[in-house]
């Protein structure tokens, strides 16, 4: 059963830093491409990050470039998403994710966590 837990959400004054973690089980991490995704009341889920198998690559949606990054550890099953500088609009509930195929799609993505909060107060 693959399980996908994040952790690190909270409130956090615009500017500020927050780091997210997901810890996942029930698969073999390293052969999954993994993705944070974020959805804020009223909108679409979107794109944030995701990085390939072995970290080499990742890809980062333009909103959130330069501020945040993504990394991972296959050794523990996690992957990351440091987030700096952050702004009222990146209020919003987080999301990883993970597929076997790189993609920034929502649909692209078979396994999905429960979602961490994330509040940037101005």
């Amino acid at each position: 059963q693959v399980q996908l837990v994040e952790s690190g959400g909270g409130l956090v004054q615009a500017g500020g830093s927050l780091r997210l973690s997901c810890a996942a089980s029930g698969l073999t991490f390293s052969r999954y491409v993994m993705g944070w995704f974020r959805q804020s009341p009223g909108k679409e889920r979107e794109f944030v990050a995701a990085i390939t198998w072995s970290g080499d690559s990742t890809y980062y949606a333009d909103s959130v470039k330069g501020r945040f990054t993504i990394s991972r550890d296959n050794a523990r099953n996690t992957v990351y998403l440091q987030m700096n500088s952050l702004k009222p609009e990146d209020t919003a509930v987080y999301y990883c994710a993970a597929d076997r195929r790189v993609g920034i799609r929502v649909i692209e993505y078979d396994w999905w966590g429960q979602g961490t909060q994330v509040t940037v107060s101005s």
